[in-house]
């Protein structure tokens, strides 16, 4: 007899990695009919169950579920290699389940099975199709690693302490759909060969660098992570009432992104083909930092923290029924000229109140006046009210940045022919200076016509 990893292994061959039975020192597979009925017989509801490196065909995992009453107790399945169709419908597993480095020739059907502790498949195979649909498991579930080289089903399964798919690789098509996953779901660094349905899922997901090789559709409650990851094909996110990250996301498709009540961060996401983000209710975007995309559309989205700077393609962006930053309102006097300064309250980027001071500081070498002014210049909000501040705050930052000296006195006089309330008073106060300098003179011309003649002027 061998060893193998933690277990003796079969005396039948030295091929053979089946744990071994005492006291033939064969694995279950390899036993006579008198030694299995023997073998069987020892196995009971909630008792261990251990096949461990075993080659399980249908005949015998039919046996030992039978003998198990089909409720066996803990379950040591790892390096099991099945064989032929795997069926638990029914199938109730007491304790905990290992299946790591298992392999599935066949159909792998666990529709149907209830486990009452943890799951693990970490470093499984599976040739043909898996259903975890409608499985409940109290515990966690791991599929670490795992190969799905068919459709992996997995609607309506609850997790009692979520998921963990880290790069495991599904080949076929894998669906999700209303799921419950408890504690979340990991997918980090995971790979999908074909769509992901990953639709009105409860509970939060990470897929932080995962690599979807066709369209993906992501729909969740909870916090939902698709940093660093990259789509070949569309990307369709929704999200209610949680978080949304998309920093650093790389999409070759049309993106589409959804929010109710949500917040999204898109720093750094490199868009490259259509892309909209929506919102409804309190939904906002909290950064477009060096965002790359040609073709941006942003809607209904409060954008009043949203941080613009390094923003590629501001031309390309096309903004409808967004809410911004406002300017504070008021009277400033200062060292620098002009002196004396008034700000009327219009609509601004929250770049332009960091860089202000107006309020909480971010990165101070990410913003400056020319900056700024291109992405004013480039911004073409759909309404016409902030298209204007818009305009105007673009000039308002090349005069920051001191590249004419005329910007100052356009300003100073019309609001850079935007204030046109300014020149009006401009020229009234010139008005009331000229009334006041023509009735100075006439009032000091009348005076010098009625002083009476100086008699000692005349002799």
């Amino acid at each position: 007899m061998t060893r193998c990893m933690d277990w003796v292994t079969c005396a039948y061959s030295a091929a053979c990695t089946g744990i071994a039975g005492q006291p033939s020192g064969l694995c279950m597979a390899h036993l006579s009919p008198e030694q299995l009925q023997g073998a069987l017989g020892e196995l009971a509801p909630g008792r261990l169950l251990d096949l461990r490196g075993t080659i399980v065909n249908s005949e015998l995992l039919s046996q030992v579920l039978d003998a198990t009453g089909g409720r066996p107790g803990r379950a040591r399945l790892d390096r099991v290699r099945f064989t032929g169709d795997v069926r638990l419908a029914g199938v109730t597993f007491a304790g905990d389940v290992s299946l790591d480095g298992a392999r599935f020739e066949r159909l792998a059907s666990f529709f149907g099975a209830r486990f009452e502790g943890n799951v693990s498949l970490a470093g499984a195979r599976f040739s043909r199709e898996l259903s975890f649909h409608g499985v409940t498991v109290r515990g966690h579930v791991s599929l670490d690693r795992a190969v799905m080289c068919r459709d992996a089903l997995f609607g309506q399964v609850v997790v009692g302490h979520g998921l963990s798919c880290e790069r495991a690789r599904f080949d076929g098509y894998a669906s999700f759909d209303g799921a419950h996953l408890g504690d979340g779901a990991a997918f980090r660094g995971a790979r999908f060969g074909r769509t992901l349905s990953f639709r009105k899922v409860t509970g939060q997901a990470g897929f932080e660098a995962a690599h979807f090789a066709a369209d993906a559709y992501l729909s969740a409650t909870g916090r939902l992570s698709v940093a660093r990851a990259r789509a070949d094909g569309l990307l369709d996110v929704s999200v209610a009432r949680c978080g949304l990250d998309l920093r650093r996301v790389e999409v070759a498709g049309t993106t589409t992104v959804r929010l109710t009540d949500s917040q999204a961060d898109l720093e750094g996401a490199v868009l490259r083909g259509p892309a909209t983000v929506t919102g409804r209710g309190r939904s906002m975007v909290t950064s477009l930092r060096q965002v790359e995309a040609a073709n941006l559309g942003l809607s209904g989205l409060d954008l009043s923290a949203c941080r613009f700077a390094g923003l590629a393609h501001p031309a390309g962006v096309q903004v409808k029924d967004c809410t911004f930053a406002l300017t504070p309102r008021g009277v400033r006097v200062s060292l620098r000229w002009p002196m004396l300064r008034w700000f009327s309250r219009r609509r601004a980027l929250a770049d332009e109140h960091t860089m202000r001071g107006w309020s909480s500081p971010g990165d101070p070498t990410s913003t400056t006046p020319d900056r700024l002014a291109a992405l004013y210049a480039g911004l073409r909000p759909s309404d016409h009210a902030t298209s204007a501040d818009f305009a105007f705050a673009a000039m308002e930052m090349r005069r920051q940045a001191g590249h004419r000296w005329w910007l100052s006195v356009s300003w100073l006089l019309c609001g850079y022919g935007m204030r046109m309330g300014r020149a009006a008073a401009w020229v009234a106060l010139l008005a009331a200076l000229t009334a006041a300098a023509v009735f100075w003179g006439s009032a000091s011309h009348a005076d010098r016509q009625a002083e009476p003649p100086n008699p000692a002027m005349h002799p």
